[in-house]
């Protein structure tokens, strides 16, 4: 068997994750057994929300020092004990930071070479129709409950998440207004189809700014940051106004966390505030990934990648995320 390589946890970190937080271990892969499946993976991905997980416990249960890092990953089964799926085979799961899994035939789903082309790539079942893109999907639609012309302000808007929950938006019939930092990312959002956007990096007083940009106040706040870009939105929302949680990406490498300080508007304004895991959704992905598969060859969903090739960079393209470098779906290409 062939000799690859994985990153596994070394230390539990305290904010920004170093890269002696990782070990880049070499490993040959046992031959799988009745049940297994050998994958040699092709694309993993890099998420900000896998955090807190490194520390802890949270959505799911903490790594524990020795596991490989959990990501989402792309690859091909290059030996097989399953009836389900043969030597060739590409499929989509948890794979992880490693160039090759032993893995069990449950959890994977068989990717059909067929479904994708120049407009739909293979990686964007770990983008835009993976994890991120159901994120926005859900949330927006189940949560947000938009109406049509209601306002829809979102964070870290040029991000996979954010991206895609504005341009949901305009299918939606809503305005369309989204936060980023840097002129290029304000650009992209800009030839996206956001009404409006706001570089937060160039503003001194953030919950002016979104006044500005949303006048008659904001009915769906899509939060992907928490802290203080929280409580700009709080006191721009609009009585019954709702925001929904995706991420705290501003929170998760913090000592002690700012949390949210503008509660009294929750009585002032009745808003509702909920989170969501997008997992419980997951009887319905199918569904939602077709239609989301479909809006991008209709042109009314575009989608970006941000990769890296390489293993072995992958713990600094990872700290990356959290200064806001990434512009995309940050994947890693280990072939």
């Amino acid at each position: 068997m062939t000799d690859y390589k994985k990153w596994t946890l070394a230390k539990h970190p305290s904010g920004v994750p170093s890269e002696d937080c990782f070990a880049l271990e070499s490993f040959t892969p046992d031959a799988p057994q009745e049940g297994q499946v050998l994958i040699k993976t092709h694309y993993f991905s890099l998420d900000p929300g896998m955090r807190g997980r490194l520390s802890g416990d949270s959505y799911a249960a903490g790594l524990k020092i020795g596991d490989t890092i959990e990501s989402a990953g792309i690859g091909e089964i290059i030996a097989s004990g399953s009836e389900r799926f043969a030597v060739g085979d590409m499929v989509m799961g948890g794979l992880g930071w490693t160039e090759a899994v032993l893995h069990p035939d449950r959890g994977l789903q068989k990717l059909d070479p067929a479904l994708f082309d120049d407009k739909v790539a293979m990686t964007a079942t770990i983008g835009v129709l993976g994890v991120p893109g159901l994120t926005a999907w859900f949330g927006l639609q189940d949560l947000g409950r938009p109406q049509s012309g209601e306002t829809l302000l979102v964070s870290s808007a040029a991000g996979p998440v954010g991206a895609t929950c504005g341009q949901i938006g305009k299918t939606l019939g809503l305005n369309v207004v989204g936060m980023a930092g840097g002129t290029d990312k304000c650009a992209y959002l800009q030839g996206l189809g956001f009404d409006a956007v706001i570089d937060y990096k160039a503003e001194g007083n953030l919950a002016k700014a979104i006044a500005a940009a949303c006048p008659d106040g904001v009915d769906i706040y899509f939060d992907n940051v928490g802290g203080e870009m929280l409580d700009a939105a709080i006191l721009n929302m609009k009585p019954k106004g709702r925001i929904v949680v995706s991420g705290q990406v501003s929170e998760y490498n913090r000592e002690k966390p700012v949390g949210m300080r503008q509660t009294t508007r929750f009585i002032t304004h009745r808003l509702r505030m909920e989170g969501l895991v997008v997992y419980d959704y997951a009887k319905q992905f199918p569904e939602a990934q077709a239609a989301m598969a479909a809006q991008i060859r209709d042109g009314k969903l575009a989608y970006k990648e941000d990769i890296s090739e390489g293993i072995k960079d992958a713990p600094s393209e990872y700290a990356a995320l959290f200064a806001g470098a990434n512009f995309g779906r940050r994947l890693i290409k280990t072939i």
